[in-house]
């Protein structure tokens, strides 16, 4: 087993770390009461409130409206017979729950996040006690910024898993490999953290990470998560945990689709510069590029440089057709924060 895995944090073992931050984050989301049919909550079948123009699934925390992007022609055309597939199992299963996900999921694809969140409405409507629909729909409400109703999805997904086995989560989009490198309880936590995160609740953010690493089955999962805890370490003042989680890393780590999260680890370790992991930005950026802009930003952000670190975050801005891309979100969250 990896060391990332089973080792001790400072807190205690793993397990204490995972139901400690379950308790804690639970507490401090002050969940509510079950909402009544036709209220905005976690099972409701309410539509998400948003007043938008036609073709608009989000407004940018700076403002911005975010549209679909621009697939190329044969990238569409393999999402849009995708979807015709989901179409059709749902039409012939309407109420099953994996006809009700892959629904959504192939819609989400097309970036037509509204569309994805309305499914998986309707899913929780059928399946309340289904943990994957909230998981799925919290991704998505990430995806349109309402933090507040991702972060309550996830609790309440957090609740239903509470006991359970964890699950290998089938790729959508399947790797180099054909081999899915996360859980249902992996993505739930991780996405949990990035909610928190990109809200600037970074205490909130490093449990979740936490919880995450415990159940991290793969090295692409656990250098995802040592990403994100680096980030969220360094910027608590943590610098001697966030040291010794780097020295986990290791460039001969078996990553599969984590490249851009590993390289960036590396840098922090002095094993990559800075150049080796930029790459094209603008009309021609992709979502690893995306990825790896942030990441060198933050580098500079926790070393002190702050300018070069906002300049690069409005570099990664200047391709909007990665506005999904958890690197783009993050680096929208800092600017907004420092515009506001």
């Amino acid at each position: 087993m990896s060391i990332l895995r089973s080792r001790k944090f400072k807190d205690g073992t793993v397990k204490h770390i995972l139901f400690l931050a379950l308790a804690l984050l639970l507490a401090a989301c002050q969940p509510e009461a079950a909402p009544e049919p036709g209220s905005s909550g976690p099972g409701s079948t309410a539509e998400p409130a948003f007043d938008r123009a036609p073709g608009v699934e989000a407004i940018s925390l700076l403002g911005d409206e975010l549209r679909p992007p621009g697939f190329p022609e044969e990238v569409r055309t393999v999402y849009q017979e995708n979807l015709a597939q989901a179409q059709a199992a749902y039409d012939a299963s309407p109420e099953n729950a994996d006809s009700i996900i892959w629904l959504g999921r192939r819609t989400a694809y097309l970036a037509r996040y509204r569309d994805a969140l309305e499914i998986y409405t309707r899913g929780i409507a059928l399946h309340p006690d289904d943990a994957r629909l909230f998981r799925h729909r919290g991704h998505r409400y990430i995806s349109v910024r309402e933090f507040d109703n991702a972060i309550a999805d996830f609790t309440q997904a957090i609740r239903l898993i509470e006991g359970t086995e964890d699950e290998v989560e089938p790729d959508g989009l399947p790797n180099a490999r054909g081999i899915p490198t996360s859980t249902l309880h992996f993505n739930i936590w991780y996405h949990l953290g990035l909610a928190h995160y990109l809200k600037g609740e970074f205490e909130q953010a490093l449990l979740a990470w936490q919880a995450c690493m415990a159940v991290s089955r793969h090295d692409d999962s656990r250098v995802a998560t040592a990403y994100w805890l680096n980030n969220t370490m360094r910027r608590l003042g943590l610098d001697a945990r966030a040291d010794e989680l780097l020295a986990l890393i290791r460039e001969d780590m078996d990553i599969i689709e984590s490249d851009s999260y590993l390289d960036v680890l590396l840098l922090h370790k002095g094993e990559r510069t800075a150049e080796d992991l930029l790459g094209p930005s603008g009309e021609a950026a992709t979502l690893q590029s995306t990825t790896a802009g942030y990441g060198v930003a933050m580098w500079h952000f926790v070393n002190g440089r702050r300018e070069e670190a906002y300049r690069l975050m409005e570099e990664v801005l200047t391709n909007q057709n990665q506005w999904a891309a958890f690197g783009f979100l993050a680096s929208e969250a800092e600017l907004a924060r420092v515009e506001g």
